[in-house]
């Protein structure tokens, strides 16, 4: 019988348990397998399976010394439905790819096999991992489990909500506009976006993509310290890779290596945010002082993100997803249209003002890291919304004009080049998550998930694994 308890403990305490042999892969797989069975009907995090070959990866490790299995030594990894995974249904949450099934996986995907990562699932996505609302015309929504008429934000809805409810115990993502931060915040987890080139994955449309990167979820900082250290590493097939640090991610998260000086701001002066959002977060952050950190607000100038931001998502839409357009425009989203067609409109001039926007932002948020440790903010500008809402059209009285605009806080610091961060920091008088952005300097992951940890263990926020909840009242 399937041991159930397993899935409550954190990662870091079963690949313990995996080195000692006190527990098998096959083990993992089985409460796995039971666990998805009671709760995810009810949130659809992880729609596709594929324990066959889980079992199959699982029995060959066995086959080894325990030395010999990497990093995670057997630990079960969930997929983002985004990336490819050799022989398993890969679907990009898109019509067009309802049936494909790749022959060959993503680099990140065999990287993590070789260092012990067993998959056994793909995480549900929005189509093309476009808007931060988990839902597509295949699989249909994944639900907060927090409240399962919420949304489960996005694009990796799928993976943060298999760790809230106990279906994985790390899980990958990815992020362009927030994609790993906003589930993490509205779903009471932790999901780092890390530096360009920090996760090394096959690149698609172009070899020099900055703005779209690969990283770790997980349920706390520790653990996700542990699957950045299983992702990192540089390979020739990505050459915007980087290699692995001396010391461990997880050796860092531990040190206690707090900050001196850290800026709080609610809104980064370009974004509304709801009340109750800005004081929960706001008083997170002020916490850094038990630590023994000054804590002050400030923010550097990021007033051209949202220009910026559009230009260079709809260019990277149009590059990407332009013959999609001309062949298979009646199987698309409206939003995914929209992104291409305003990147087709783009003029040369359009997208050198881009880039110059983003090497000027960059270099403030650079000078800004000169006088402080660590940047926080709201992951998100509000709490996790209805789940029919395809997405936020409005905030303290400040309507959008345009699907994305709502996660300004998030792709602001996509800009930058910079690693962020959400860490839960508390809950809505509802009883829904938050979570607070926390930013360091390009390539300083050790310093932010040393932080992170610090300010973690100060908060004392829970995070799960939970049973999913009905809506209230």
């Amino acid at each position: 019988m399937a041991d159930l308890g397993l899935v409550r403990e954190t990662a870091c305490a079963v690949v313990d348990k995996l080195k000692s042999g006190e527990v098998t892969p096959l083990d993992l797989l089985d409460a796995l397998e039971a666990r998805i069975e009671a709760v995810d009907d009810e949130v659809n995090a992880l729609p596709t399976l594929c324990f066959e070959r889980a079992r199959d990866h699982a029995k060959a490790l066995m086959q080894k010394p325990a030395s010999e299995r990497g990093l995670l030594a057997g630990l079960p990894v969930p997929i983002k439905d985004l990336t490819d995974v050799a022989g398993v249904l890969t679907t990009q949450g898109s019509p067009i790819y309802k049936d494909r099934v790749p022959d060959k996986s993503d680099l990140l995907v065999t990287h993590l096999e070789a260092n012990g990562g067993v998959i056994y699932a793909k995480s549900n996505t929005p189509e093309f991992g476009a808007g931060a609302n988990t839902f597509n015309e295949v699989f249909g929504a994944t639900r907060n489990p927090y409240d399962t008429s919420r949304s489960a934000a996005g694009s990796s809805g799928g993976a943060a909500v298999a760790l809230a409810t106990g279906t994985a115990w790390l899980a990958h993502g990815s992020d362009l506009g927030g994609s790993l931060r906003n589930p993490a915040s509205f779903c009471g987890i932790v999901g780092l976006r890390p530096s360009v080139g920090r996760v090394a994955a096959t690149p698609k449309f172009a070899v020099d993509n900055t703005t779209s990167v690969q990283g770790p979820m997980a349920r706390n900082v520790a653990d996700l310290a542990l699957l950045l250290d299983a992702m990192s590493g540089d390979y020739a097939a990505d050459p915007r890779s980087l290699p692995a640090p001396a010391t461990s991610f997880l050796s860092a998260a531990r040190s206690g290596a707090g900050p001196k000086r850290v800026a709080y701001s609610p809104d980064f002066g370009i974004t509304p945010v709801d009340p109750e959002i800005a004081a929960i977060t706001r008083k997170a952050a002020q916490r850094f002082e038990e630590a023994g950190a000054i804590v002050e607000e400030a923010h550097p100038d990021l007033s051209e993100a949202h220009e910026c931001f559009h230009v260079l998502r709809a260019l990277s839409f149009a590059m990407s997803k332009t013959e999609l357009l001309r062949t298979r425009r009646d199987l698309l989203k409206p939003e995914v249209i929209w992104n291409i067609e305003e990147g087709l409109k783009l003029s040369v001039d359009q997208i050198a003002r881009a880039q110059a926007q983003r090497l000027a932002m960059t270099e403030r948020m650079l000078q800004f890291f000169k006088t402080y440790d660590l940047l926080l903010s709201p992951a998100t500008i509000v709490a996790p919304f209805p789940v029919e809402n395809r997405y936020v059209a409005e905030c303290n009285g400040k309507t959008f004009g345009n699907y994305i605009e709502w996660l300004a806080i998030a792709y602001a610091t996509t800009l930058t080049c910079t690693p962020a961060l959400s860490l839960p920091c508390g809950f809505t008088a509802s009883g829904l998550p938050v979570g607070l952005q926390i930013v360091a300097p390009p390539r300083a992951e050790a310093r932010l998930l040393a932080g992170a940890k610090v300010l973690e263990e100060i908060l004392g926020v829970p995070t799960g694994p939970i049973e999913p909840r009905p809506p209230r009242g």
